[in-house]
């Protein structure tokens, strides 16, 4: 089983980011309190207590405080079983991260996520990060010689108005600093961010889908080259003997459709037949949790929900989709059902089926959600 909190605080907002977050931190101390109580309270919403990841999302969960820590991790371990090998992920910004700090997440996490997006200054100013190239790369030695050999960094590629060998440079930095995980993603320009703003009065073009695409294969070659496996078309693990060793087991159960509970303003949780939405307020949030009421809307799922979102998780991946798992959620053979389709992805070059396994080909990455979309059932 798997828990996710969502920690909605940042110092700053980041110019692409429509997460949900404040930059106001005056609420983080009530914020945690009402987390212990929804966990309290959502308890028993998994079927067995014991958790096999933990994961801090955000937001900025590098800016808990010990206190807070320790507040929450004591509430987790007295309501769910967590062995000594659990993954437990804490997501982080750089400038967070000093020798001071890392000691202390290393008490009660095995596994960082920093979010570094490039090591070019002049980018992280456009986006408005608040680190540094400087500390970017800093933080990574810190916190290897922390103890986190269990580390992901973060990457965006396809950034419009850049040189475009900027990219390359940053995968150099990536593999010269030998991150056992890479998470890289294509800017996407969200309404409702000061990119959106920008593009919607014409200061800022598109994102350039050609551009993406290139940098996305220039992401394969390089990653595979060096001995990553390209697990899930954003992440990429380090081999070890044709063996995964360090691939985000958190990430991989939501692919997988394996339940999890979220916790926290925005959280999402999955149970197998129902997915649940908390508010995405932190005000309303606290104050409902405050009154004993989980502040969530919940969907019920129905058959061709379940096959339609392992559709679009599961092609996402090395793992692809099982024809038998897609069979047995439809009640009927899924290959006889969808077989017009089927052959078209097949002709198409995008799509292959090797034993029970529905798989994307490496020119079908750049193209899953059509892939999966065209395979959906009503």
């Amino acid at each position: 089983m798997h828990l996710y909190l969502h920690i909605p605080f940042c110092k700053q907002a980041c110019h692409y980011c429509d997460f949900h977050f404040s930059t106001s931190l005056g609420q983080k101390s009530a914020l945690v309190d009402a987390l212990c109580a929804e966990i309290r309270m959502q308890k028993s919403y998994l079927p067995v207590a014991g958790l096999e990841t933990v994961y801090f999302g955000g937001g900025t969960p590098s800016l808990l405080t010990e206190y807070e820590l320790a507040q929450i991790f004591e509430t987790i371990h007295t309501h769910f079983t967590v062995p000594p090998t659990a993954e437990i992920t804490l997501e982080a910004n750089p400038d967070d991260l000093n020798a001071n700090k890392l000691g202390l997440l290393r008490q009660y996490v095995n596994r960082l996520s920093i979010g570094i997006q490039t090591f070019d200054e002049a980018t992280l100013r456009w986006m408005n990060r608040a680190h540094t190239a400087s500390e970017a790369e800093t933080c990574v030695l810190l916190a290897r010689e922390a103890g986190f050999e269990n580390m992901s960094v973060d990457l965006i590629y396809g950034i419009p108005n850049r040189d475009p060998s900027l990219w390359q440079l940053d995968l150099q930095k990536v593999l010269a600093l030998k991150v056992p995980h890479l998470s890289a993603y294509a800017l996407t320009i969200e309404p409702d961010t000061a990119f959106g703003r920008w593009q919607q009065k014409g200061k800022l073009p598109p994102a350039d889908e050609s551009l993406a695409a290139e940098q996305f294969e220039e992401l394969v070659l390089a990653m595979t080259k060096a001995g990553y496996a390209h697990y899930e078309i954003s992440n990429f693990a380090h081999r070890d003997n044709e063996n995964l060793t360090q691939y985000a087991r958190h990430n991989t159960a939501y692919w997988q459709r394996k339940p999890y509970l979220g916790i926290g303003p925005s959280a999402h949780s999955y149970n197998g037949h129902s997915r649940q939405y908390n508010i995405a307020n932190n005000s309303r949030y606290i104050a409902d949790i405050q009154k004993g009421k989980v502040p969530a809307e919940v969907e019920e799922l129905t058959i061709a929900d379940q096959v339609n979102d392992y559709l679009l998780t599961g092609l996402r991946t090395q793992w692809g989709c099982s024809l038998t798992e897609l069979s047995v959620l439809m009640g009927t053979d899924f290959a006889s059902q969808q077989a017009t389709d089927l052959n078209a992805m097949y002709a198409s070059g995008w799509l292959i089926h090797e034993g029970d396994r529905l798989r994307l080909t490496n020119a079908g990455k750049l193209f899953a959600d059509r892939v999966a979309a065209r395979l959906f059932v009503e």
